[in-house]
């Protein structure tokens, strides 16, 4: 419906709804180092994805929202379930449930037919497995410890690094040039995540 790069810059507006969020359930402190932080992830996330608004409609844009709040929902719920159960717990139930809601949304006859059809399905079903591992479960989990320690807005922020890293990968692996705009929004990610840190660190002492 959209541009990768609108869809993108939408779901990172997460960190916005975390804060507002946070603020709200709580009653964490909104403090000007948070919103200098949180503005320049932002800017950068939208430096790096690329700045577009070409082809977007009214459904796309409440979609693409509705995945930036629907992302931040999990920092808000995660912490509250933390009070109670273990981070390997909510990260458990997180992903089964999301397996179930999954199979209703994907087309289950189709995967089927083309694992079956595939000449090594053992293989591909083992890939399939060690991607999600990797680029899913170990990546939240990681998170989900994180929420024990770090504010669910702070932890929002930090988590802009995602679309940093994949542009350093894609320069990397895939020989994707390094654009002027790109480098500077990786400049701002990085200086909000050193931004924070020096904040955290500062208060410990």
């Amino acid at each position: 419906m959209m541009p990768l790069s609108t869809a993108a810059i939408l779901l990172y507006t997460s960190p916005i709804w975390i804060m507002l969020m946070s603020v709200l359930f709580f009653r964490e402190k909104l403090n000007r180092t948070k919103l200098i932080a949180l503005a320049l992830a932002f800017a950068g996330c939208i430096f790096v994805s690329g700045i577009s608004g070409g082809g977007l409609t009214i459904t796309g844009l409440l979609l693409g929202l509705g995945s930036g709040i629907g992302y931040g929902l999990y920092s808000i719920l995660g912490t509250i379930a933390l009070r109670k159960y273990s981070p390997y717990s909510v990260t458990t139930y997180t992903f089964l449930f999301a397996a179930a809601g999954s199979w209703f949304v994907c087309n289950p006859a189709d995967m089927i037919s083309k694992f079956a059809a595939a000449d090594h399905p053992a293989g591909i079903a083992l890939f399939g497995c060690l991607t999600g591992l990797v680029t899913a479960v170990i990546p939240f989990l990681a998170y989900t410890l994180g929420l024990r320690t770090v504010e669910a807005s702070k932890a929002g922020i930090l988590a802009t690094i995602e679309p940093m890293v994949a542009t350093l990968v894609g320069i990397a692996v895939f020989s994707e040039p390094l654009t002027l705009l790109s480098g500077l929004g990786m400049i701002m990610i990085l200086a909000a995540v050193i931004l924070l840190n020096r904040k955290q660190h500062t208060e410990k002492h």
